[in-house]
């Protein structure tokens, strides 16, 4: 069912602050996308619902035959193949889990920069309404948290469409908060990375799946420590948002460059500094992807010119040759 897309804004589309027409917009690429795919092999669901599960036990759909043992419901006798081989089989099935998404997309302080496509916390935003859209389409409950300069807006995980609208409407809104002078509330800090993983993991359920969408300037020691929490009893997959010029120097030349408050004069000429600057990113992207190995997490890069379903394009395509 197609959500209705609200009334066009003028913010819509737009490369600094996403809308939620903009984002209502983003449906049909969420469709596409099989969140599946964005799995690894082990489950850890603990709920009944529309995923597989590699635990074998009675659900509803059929897996194989084995020899019956004591203790086995007699319900599930297979009558024909226990004639034919001259002993008592029972039929498995494959038990049915429910796998709710909750995501934590990042639009904080550090995502506020974009020099090629949109700013890293639009793009940000942008992935988890798509990724919203392909957990709805698969009919599982979605949520999450929104974190901006104002600190984060939490959303339980729902099936509603109304529900998904509002998730919607906090994300766009994350993108639009002003980096001076945001009102937050006492003890949610604005752009808490790891602030923002300590609540996730205690509103995400076991079993659920977390997406992470972040730049990860915020991957401390104690946000790393949230995210090895998260893992243990949870699906986890993270998404890196990156500019192409946080991973390559602009051209040698003297640029002005500003935090929104102060102005200064930046020399990109000089070996040493080009050196440094590639040498620093692909340090950070080496520290995140050393931890999603030992985690065993999913790790997709996301540039700010790529769409979304370019960036999620090879998951999906290994899973459809799957």
């Amino acid at each position: 069912m197609q959500l209705a897309r609200p009334k066009q804004s003028r913010a819509a589309g737009s490369a600094v602050a996403a809308s939620v027409s903009d984002l209502v917009a983003l449906q049909g690429a969420g469709e596409r996308i099989d969140l599946e795919s964005l799995r690894s092999a082990r489950s850890r669901a603990l709920l009944a619902g529309p995923y597989r599960s590699p635990f074998r036990g009675r659900g509803i759909e059929f897996d194989e035959v084995r020899a019956y043992q004591p203790g086995d419901d007699a319900r599930f006798i297979d009558w024909r193949v226990s004639a034919r081989r001259g002993r008592v089989y029972t039929k498995l099935f494959h038990e049915d889990r429910e796998r709710p998404v909750l995501v934590l997309a990042d639009a904080g302080p550090s995502m506020r920069f974009g020099t090629r496509g949109c700013f890293k916390s639009v793009a940000a935003v942008r992935a988890a309404a798509v990724l919203s859209f392909a957990a709805h389409h698969a009919s599982d409950r979605i949520g999450g948290i929104a974190l901006s300069p104002a600190g984060r807006e939490e959303h339980p995980a729902r099936r509603r469409q109304r529900d998904l609208l509002r998730w919607l409407d906090a994300l766009a809104r994350a993108t639009s908060v002003p980096l001076a002078g945001a009102t937050r509330a006492e003890g949610n800090a604005p752009g808490d990375f790891t602030g923002a993983l300590a609540r996730l993991a205690r509103i995400a359920p076991s079993g659920s799946h977390a997406i992470l969408i972040s730049d990860f300037y915020g991957l401390d020691d104690a946000a790393r420590l949230e995210i090895a929490r998260l893992a243990r009893h949870r699906q986890v997959t993270c998404v890196q948002v990156y500019d192409a010029l946080e991973a390559e120097a602009p051209p040698p030349g003297r640029y002005r460059v500003s935090d929104g408050a102060q102005t200064s004069a930046l020399e990109t000429g000089g070996r040493t500094t080009r050196e440094r600057w590639g040498t620093q990113f692909q340090a950070r992207r080496e520290a995140l992807r050393a931890l999603c190995v030992e985690h065993r997490i999913p790790l997709l890069p996301l540039r700010t010119d790529q769409s979304v379903v370019q960036a999620f394009a090879p998951a999906t395509a290994r899973r459809a040759r799957a």
